[in-house]
């Protein structure tokens, strides 16, 4: 056998004891950090139920736990139940002074438990909480780390529903703040204080997308509560939340816009055109309807009236006004016609006795002369001329304006009374609606900053 073979058969062997007494190792390390948990954790030697003494010790001292979290997501923001769910992962730390135990010269960093029954538990709860669970896929999503010094890190991942109270006055150009308050259930400021951990005790996944909101920042502070049976320790954060507008801008306003912007189009439609206008004037004012009811079926029944509810209603009284106005226009026509009836009758009637009148001067050779300057015929042109003035001398206005000075432009038969309501509606509708629209915005948009 050559040298060769010999050198690579003592590597072998080498490698085989060094890995022997790294498992041994392994081996003895893990059973020293049993024996620590055992020393530290054993029974008769620590007891869950007696909360750990103050800062260096002192038992009259309240025990101190710093919390932080990682908010992870926010999967919905509920407005007709005025709650949110959200999933974070929740931290506290504390000092336990029974559970220091030797780092074998730093080698022992830190000891991992899964069970949270094992040690002292602060007994924190969310006070605005609806529902929750924790996670146990695969494995519960929790444990406790027990530093040498006694320091004990508690973290889990936990989902939760909560209650956000909100104020839709100015919705859906609001904004709403979303609280997660944390409290001590049994334990008063005398026992048990809860702190913020110092340095961004707060932190929020990237890239964190709402469906209908934009989380603009959150603040951290403290809100401790006096009830009859003592002072509890409390910490809430606040979500700032604005309401995305795009959204209401494409699926509320745009298409109200529409629906009265096609409830004009009646105005520019034949007055004999009755069933096409009471068609359009109907189906937009029901389409508008139905788009009111949608609206309030997905928000709750409020005291107070809503920027919405302020839109939605005065676009549903400029598509019930186009309708009035038909209702108008039809009553004018009718009663048009019935003046011109009225005139034409009177107007044969006029004719027959200046007929009848002709007839019995033509008889009468002998007053023809005295009767002609009293009595014309129909036909003379000083009798039309007269009969002309005196219409336009009834007609005229007595105070001329600019308004009826541009309706008198259109003759009497093309422009009756009832069309003359169409021009009027055709101008003062669009003008009114632009008006109320700057009126809106600039009411709700100037509000919105102020409120900031």
């Amino acid at each position: 056998m050559g040298s060769g073979h010999y050198f690579w058969a003592i590597f072998y062997f080498a490698s085989l004891c060094s890995a022997s007494l790294a498992n041994n190792a392994k081996i003895n390390f893990r059973e020293k950090e049993k024996k620590v948990l055992d020393q530290i954790l054993g029974a008769g030697k620590y007891d869950a139920r007696i909360r750990p003494s103050g800062i260096n010790g002192t038992a009259n001292l309240a025990t101190m736990v710093k919390v932080n979290m990682f908010l992870r997501s926010i999967s919905k923001i509920d407005d007709y139940k005025m709650e949110y769910s959200v999933q974070l992962t929740f931290r506290e730390q504390w000092t336990d002074e029974r559970l220091k135990f030797d780092d074998i010269q730093g080698r022992l960093k830190y000891l991992t438990l899964t069970e949270a029954n094992r040690v002292w538990m602060p007994d924190l709860f969310f006070s605005n909480e609806k529902e929750g669970h924790f996670h146990n896929i695969i494995m519960p999503n929790v444990y406790i780390r027990i530093f040498p010094n006694g320091s004990v890190l508690y973290s889990i991942r936990i989902s939760l529903t909560l209650a956000c109270p909100m104020n839709l006055k100015l919705y859906p150009l609001d904004r709403q703040i979303c609280s997660l308050r944390m409290a001590s259930y049994g334990w008063t400021t005398n026992d048990l204080v809860f702190l913020w951990k110092e340095g961004d005790p707060v932190q929020v996944v990237k890239n964190l997308h709402l469906p209908r909101f934009t989380l603009e920042k959150f603040l951290t502070d403290y809100c401790n509560s006096k009830t009859n049976t003592g002072e509890y320790s409390c910490l809430k954060v606040d979500l700032l939340f604005k309401r995305e507008f795009s959204y209401y801008l494409i699926q509320i306003y745009i298409p109200c816009c529409m629906l009265v912007i096609v409830s004009w189009v009646s105005f520019w439609l034949d007055q004999g055109a009755v069933p096409a206008r009471v068609s359009l004037g109907v189906t937009t004012l029901l389409t508008m309807a139905t788009q009111t009811s949608g609206i309030n079926a997905s928000l709750p029944p409020v005291s107070y009236t809503k920027a919405i509810d302020v839109w939605t209603g005065v676009c549903l009284t400029f598509v019930f006004g186009a309708l009035l106005e038909f209702a108008l226009v039809n009553y004018a026509s009718r009663s048009d016609m019935h003046k011109e009836n009225m005139k034409k009758k009177r107007r044969d009637l006029e004719q027959a006795s200046l007929d009848a009148a002709s007839d019995l001067l033509d008889t009468d050779s002998n007053a023809t002369f005295a009767m002609k300057p009293l009595v014309r015929h129909p036909g003379d042109p000083m009798a039309l001329e007269k009969r002309l003035q005196c219409e336009v001398h009834m007609q005229a206005p007595k105070r001329p304006n600019c308004c009826k000075t541009w309706l008198s432009k259109f003759p009497t038969r093309q422009c009756s009374r009832s069309k003359r309501i169409d021009v009027i509606s055709r101008i003062t509708f669009p003008l009114v609606f632009a008006l109320f629209n700057l009126v809106y915005w600039s009411t709700y948009l100037f509000r919105e900053e102020e409120d900031e």
